[in-house]
């Protein structure tokens, strides 16, 4: 009978196999439930009461977390990324990976996480850039993942009412998911992990009514590797859960050569995932256009490392550090590079004690799970270190190098297998006939003073993400020997103008960490002398052999010194390295001559058509050599991009003056002028503007170049501005005089007043 538990004994003891079959068409049928002690009532009886506790604890530990602004990462990925702020084409989405380059792009990530970069794309089409909905939504898609997981605790796991819902709780306030929620671009994390989990469900969860749940299982498989390449890992979670779950079945059929109904249906399902995993991730592989991410030693120092046991001591100590978080959230970082967690060179290393600790919990974990496959008994435990385990691979090392050396946000799904995994612990102690009365209150104890250390190191943690300075301040409190937290800070004092601060900084980083380029690089900007600017410069291209900002840098400090040859070797060198670099191919236009300064500027000037400045530039330079024809038509251009670009206006005008074209001239002066009012009265209206006006402003004009006698004896003092300066004229000039002096330097006043009598003025410049 199909939805009710069968009893298979086996022929030599007397195991009973608790199954839960799935009667779906075609094979489609969820797995089995293998487990014992599943309570009468599921899920909707305890469903409000889910909503309603993670939406408190969510609401609480989140709430000052809404005011942050964009940082760290959130900046290049959402803030400055066209694909997200609507700049470029949507079909990009579809071809750039997450931080806006395209996957073709040898600088590429390779991160391909579009359907991250879509709602992204959506918040700011909605609410504009501001963080605040940023965030809101985060936390709305945080909590979702908690009642999620709860359900998952509860249907799948068996776990009682009381503890699924504790689990929901503690997921909703764990401090490790700070960074992944309070942090904008940890989004792709959190989407991830809820497909994750309506994957997960619509496999297992049998009170799921779905026609055909494998496929669509599947197809929330899919959308979790697009919102983060983790997210495929929940078809491996799913079969390997399958497998335990239908091992009866799969064992007395291969011992005693039965198929039953609940094998049929499990050989139906497993090649559907199977087939679905593969297809996912040969779609991943060919995004990757046939190169991977290229990350440097600072990044990933172990990857680097000669030595193949320095590097598998380094990554299983880093596996048991990622456990260590999430048992005790103590020690948080937003960026865990360079020397963060220094490498594990030998085996006399205190810290192998921790790693050892950690492979012993695993294998005795391990040992338990095969031990009771056949029982069953603890299948929560079961799954548990799958949830563990299988979706942390990724960031292992072990399949790819990755680019760094912990990051909390991927902890965001591997932390829901410790939760489940302490939880069902906790379930278990209580629920013992032999645990004592004050075992029972120390214990309740502890989880609920765990449960408000928790709140309140998750509430002073979004209190770090408020700002740049704050994330930083807190990052070198917890890693003082983190080089690259030095090196922030330093660039953050640089752009607030505390020079001094910076330069001790990125000396103290450099102390850290020796060949740090980009520090070189950026201590050498702030150098006095241009020796000690050039002596960093170097360090930086010994280091970094591709470092483009050290050559176009050294490029200038051979300007400043007048080794012009240097100047033009490095900036060659520079655009060898990145033919886009604009700044080198100017910087190249002032030290040559003649026709190859045009042709540099020229090339700009293509380069970037919808850049007003780089298209006046080549006009000028027409205009100066007497290609006053082509002049005319970059100048249009320029202002074809931007038609109130002052430089372009002017360029126009002398070249209109030089064609003899002085009406034009008017007309495009008054234009300006007129634009120019326009945009500056509060509300628009309607303006007409008079020749009196200009001819009063002309005189105040005049008046104010002449220099004012000492006033004689008895006169009252002159009134003083608030600067200790004299008045000279309350009325400022316009900008139509600056216009005239400019064009016409010898006899502007006669054109000003013929440009009064034109016909034009009145019945040509009403702008309403």
């Amino acid at each position: 009978m199909r939805g009710s538990p069968h009893y298979h004994n086996h022929n030599n003891n007397s195991l009973q196999y608790h199954q839960y079959h799935h009667g779906c068409g075609g094979g489609g049928g969820g797995s089995g439930v293998g487990r014992r002690g599943r309570p009468k009532n599921g899920w909707p009886e305890v469903a409000v009461a889910v909503y309603v506790s993670v939406a408190v604890a969510v609401t609480v530990c989140y709430w000052n977390g809404l005011r942050g602004d964009f940082v760290h990462d959130d900046i290049p990925a959402v803030a400055m990324n066209a694909d997200v702020l609507g700049t470029g084409p949507l079909f990009r989405v579809a071809t750039n990976d997450f931080w806006g380059t395209p996957l073709s792009d040898p600088n590429s990530h390779k991160s391909y996480r579009p359907l991250t970069t879509l709602t992204f794309r959506l918040n700011h089409y909605v609410f504009g850039l501001q963080p605040v909905w940023f965030h809101v939504v985060n936390v709305i898609l945080h909590g979702i993942c908690c009642v999620l997981f709860a359900r998952l605790c509860i249907s799948v796991a068996g776990l009682e009412h009381k503890y699924g819902l504790l689990a929901g709780i503690v997921f909703a306030v764990h401090p490790i998911h700070t960074e992944a929620v309070t942090g904008i671009v940890g989004r792709a994390d959190v989407l991830a992990c809820l497909f994750f989990l309506l994957s997960f469900l619509t496999y297992h969860d049998t009170r799921w009514k779905r026609r055909d749940r494998v496929l669509l299982s599947c197809t929330f498989g899919a959308l979790s590797m697009l919102a983060k390449e983790t997210g495929l890992m929940v078809l491996l979670v799913n079969l390997a859960y399958d497998i335990y779950s239908s091992w009866g079945h799969i064992k007395k059929s291969l011992v005693e050569h039965k198929q039953t109904e609940e094998y049929n249906s499990f050989t139906r399902r497993a090649p559907k995932t199977i087939a679905a995993t593969i297809a996912l991730l040969t779609f991943r592989l060919y995004m990757l256009q046939g190169s991977l991410p290229k990350f440097t030693e600072p990044d990933n120092p172990a990857a680097f490392h000669d030595s193949s046991r320095v590097r598998f001591l380094s990554y299983s100590y880093v596996a048991a550090f990622n456990l260590w978080l999430m048992l005790c959230p103590s020690a948080l970082s937003h960026d865990w590079q360079m020397n963060s967690l220094p490498l594990v060179t030998s085996l006399d290393d205190i810290r192998n004690i921790g790693t050892c600790i950690a492979a012993v919990f695993l294998l005795c974990t391990t040992c338990k799970i095969l031990s009771d496959i056949d029982t069953q008994k603890h299948s929560p435990q079961v799954l548990a270190v799958l949830l563990l385990i299988i979706p942390y691979i990724p960031a292992s090392n072990l399949l790819v190098t990755v680019g760094f050396v912990v990051a909390e946000r991927v902890l965001y799904i591997p932390s829901m297998g410790l939760i489940l995994l302490c939880i069902y612990g906790l379930q278990t102690l209580l629920n013992h006939k032999k645990a004592s009365n004050w075992v029972v209150i120390t214990t309740k104890f502890f989880v609920g003073f765990t449960l408000l250390v928790f709140v309140a190191r998750t509430v002073l943690r979004n209190s770090d993400w408020m700002s740049r300075p704050t994330i930083i301040k807190a990052g070198l409190k917890t890693l003082p020997h983190n080089a690259k937290m030095h090196y922030n800070w330093a660039n953050y004092q640089r752009d607030v103008g505390d020079t001094q601060t910076a330069v001790n900084h990125y000396r103290e980083a450099l102390r850290l960490w020796p060949s740090y380029a980009s520090a070189h690089n950026n201590l050498g900007t702030l150098m006095e002398r241009s020796r000690d600017a050039e002596h960093h410069f170097l360090a930086a291209i010994r280091y970094s052999p591709g470092h483009v900002n050290a050559h176009y840098n050294l490029g200038q400090v051979y300007r400043l010194m007048n080794r012009t040859k240097d100047a033009v070797a490095m900036l060659e060198r520079c655009l060898m390295l990145n033919n886009g670099y604009t700044a080198a191919y100017l910087l190249l236009a002032k030290l040559h001559t003649g026709s190859q300064t045009g042709r540099l500027l020229k090339h700009v000037a293509a380069y970037q058509p919808k850049h007003p400045e780089h298209q006046a530039r080549y006009a000028r330079w027409l205009r100066d050599n007497g290609r006053v024809a082509e002049a005319l038509v970059y100048y249009k251009r320029a202002m074809a991009v931007n038609m109130e670009h002052r430089e372009s206006v002017l360029g126009l005008a002398r070249v209109l003056r030089d064609l003899g074209q002085r009406s034009r001239v008017y007309r495009l002066i008054t234009w300006w002028q007129s634009t120019r009012r326009r945009h500056s009265v509060p509300g628009g209206g309607r303006i007409v503007f008079a020749g009196d006006l200009y001819v009063k402003g002309w005189q105040l004009y005049k008046q104010g170049q002449t220099t004012a006698p000492l006033p004689s004896a008895g006169e009252p003092p002159r009134r003083r501005n608030t600067d200790g300066k004299m008045s000279m004229c309350n009325v400022p000039p316009f900008p139509i005089c600056f216009f005239f002096t400019q064009l016409f330097p010898k006899n502007h006043d006669t054109y000003i007043v013929q440009f009064m009598k034109t016909k034009v003025q009145l019945n040509r410049f009403i702008i309403k």
